[in-house]
């Protein structure tokens, strides 16, 4: 019995070493590439583009679940970074972002996100949120009204949902087990299962073949990004009802993007009818899955102008 014990344990910390160097590696593939910034719980990483002295609202970019600021920085972000000041988030918790207190919910990402805007000293920026980033930047319209001059919400989360997608669902796990996952079978998962893992979130449109780097898809694959997966899907299904209770008081102005042929969220419920809830609210579809920001970066730019002109 003494050696059934000692073999397994040894074989948890083959695995935790692993995981350890495997994570290293992915990092060495998509490195820091910006500054941080201390907010209340976290030390965000961000990215600035453009120019300081742009004409125009900044625009704020937050990610989504299982991902990083280089969902953006792929191929959306520069060009609006052309006559704008861009600024990408890495979410507390994901990328290079450091919690220094417990995960937060989405309102208390939402209220980080606002405390760094008004840090860097951006007034009424623009504040983009795609999938997970879009409940998020919801939650901050709803917690800091003042911060943000309008929403543009790219394939967001923003009701909710029973199940998570079949992709997403081995992140269930409960505290406790979620740490004992990430270090043991989690990033060998995910590092074997990444491709179909990729796909199944960008259907129908194809992975870029860069995406692991210059996408940052690689940082996926890191105990870290399991755990925090882990609890963001579990912590969602309990934010999100008093989230959406409170769509009757958000007055800036809302524009929400979606794929028509998205396979993770529905259009309908997370699109048109949020957009129908919010005052003003307005949804727009397209041909498309999830990933507009890397598959069908053309169309999301002129989205994002379009809302940019709106806002002058």
């Amino acid at each position: 019995m003494r050696i059934a014990f000692g073999l397994a344990g040894m074989g948890v910390l083959g695995l935790a070493g692993w995981s350890a160097w495997a994570g290293r590696k992915a990092e060495e593939l998509a490195p820091a590439e910006g500054r941080f910034v201390d907010v209340d719980g976290a030390r965000l990483h961000i990215v600035e583009l453009g120019p300081e002295n742009a004409a125009g609202p900044a625009i704020v970019m937050i990610h989504g679940i299982m991902a990083q600021l280089r969902n953006f920085s792929h191929s959306l972000a520069g060009r609006l970074a052309k006559d704008h000041r861009v600024i990408l988030v890495d979410r507390p918790g994901w990328g290079y972002s450091r919690l220094t207190g417990p995960r937060p919910d989405l309102a208390r990402q939402g209220r980080m996100i606002a405390e760094a805007i008004e840090t860097l000293g951006l007034e009424k920026p623009l504040v983009v949120g795609h999938s997970m980033g879009g409940a998020v930047a919801l939650a901050l319209a709803t917690e800091r009204p003042d911060v943000p001059a309008a929403l543009a919400l790219i394939a967001p989360l923003t009701q909710i949902v029973d199940q998570p997608p079949a992709v997403f669902r081995g992140l269930m796990a409960p505290p406790g087990v979620r740490e004992l996952l990430a270090w043991t079978i989690a990033v060998p998962m995910a590092v074997a299962f990444g491709k179909q893992g990729a796909e199944a979130v960008f259907a129908p449109d194809p992975v870029p073949a860069d995406f692991a780097t210059a996408g940052g898809g690689a940082l996926s694959a890191r105990a870290s990004a399991y755990q925090m997966g882990s609890f963001e899907i579990r912590m969602a299904q309990q934010a999100m009802p008093p989230l959406i209770a409170r769509y009757g008081e958000i007055r800036v102005p809302v524009s929400i993007l979606y794929g028509r042929q998205d396979a993770l969220l529905d259009p309908a419920l997370h699109g048109e009818r949020t957009a129908a809830e919010i005052a003003g609210g307005r949804c727009t579809l397209i041909d498309g899955g999830h990933m507009l920001p890397l598959t069908h970066a053309d169309a999301t730019e002129a989205w994002l102008r379009g809302v940019l002109a709106g806002i002058g």
